[in-house]
């Protein structure tokens, strides 16, 4: 499944960060580059994003659009960093950021904290709010958002002494040349994975950290899914590879699979 890196023709994704959130030694924070033939989007930007991104020679204007799936550190705490890089490395073409709504704001005050105003930056800077079934339509690409319940624990925990914080997360579903492809993100639960897989999906890019494994696993075997990239491993599936992929075996039974490590790049 793994292509290489100058794979640039057919729809790939980069893994520049596979981690759990957990401080770790050998995996960056969530962070993944979905190149399609006409348009590449970056899912996610977490810490170490923009030293592995320069590792990887590419252009900085090679980022077409930036979802953040949702405002947890481990998933946009690298943003004004590469934002930064962006900046310096003179970047003139336009980006837009696509993001929980509730959270724009708050993205757009952290950049100013950090020094980063619109008129410094050199290159236009747009922000859209991600609406839960609602289409983004790109040249030879559309991207759907449905909500997950992953932080559905802490807007109830929270929410009331934090009004403005911004408790939506999303999944999301690719659709280009006739082929669907979903990202996870991180769920709150297997019904989160309803709306990716009601239709077949080509490849599906899977956390394996906040929902049991048995039922996730039996939700994925029984399902139309060609092949599934894992992520996200949570750190006692981590420290054991081996028993691990035994397990994925053990319920997918033939299905393709793949446990993604920083630095790799797969074909979809």
């Amino acid at each position: 499944m793994s292509c290489s890196a100058d794979d640039s023709h057919g729809a790939n994704i980069r893994c520049f960060g596979v981690g759990d959130g957990w401080p770790a030694a050998d995996r960056k924070p969530s962070s993944f580059l979905f190149r399609f033939r006409e348009t590449t989007l970056l899912v996610d930007c977490g810490d170490g994003l923009s030293s592995a991104y320069k590792a990887t020679g590419l252009s900085y204007d090679a980022v077409d659009q930036i979802l953040i799936s949702h405002f947890h550190s481990d998933h946009v705490g690298g943003l004004s960093m590469f934002l930064q890089g962006l900046w310096l490395e003179r970047r003139q073409k336009p980006l837009t950021i696509h993001a929980p709504a509730a959270g724009l704001a708050a993205l757009q005050a952290w950049l100013e904290a950090t020094l980063l105003p619109p008129e410094l930056l050199g290159f236009p800077l747009h922000w859209r709010p991600l609406v839960a079934g609602e289409a983004l339509k790109f040249e030879g690409l559309n991207v759907t958002a449905y909500p997950t319940a992953h932080l559905d624990s802490l807007r109830h925990r929270l929410q009331p002494r934090y009004p403005a914080m911004c408790f939506d997360a999303f999944s999301f579903v690719f659709e280009a040349a006739g082929k669907r492809i979903a990202h996870t993100a991180d769920i709150g639960t297997v019904e989160d994975l309803k709306p990716l897989l009601r239709q077949p999906v080509e490849v599906l890019v899977c956390e394996l950290a906040h929902v049991a494994a048995g039922p996730l696993l039996k939700t994925l075997a029984d399902s139309p899914i060609g092949k599934v990239i894992f992520i996200h491993l949570g750190r006692e599936f981590w420290s054991d590879l081996p028993a691990t992929e035994a397990l994925i075996r053990r319920e997918l039974g033939a299905m393709p699979f793949v446990i993604a490590r920083d630095g790799e790049q797969f074909a979809l």
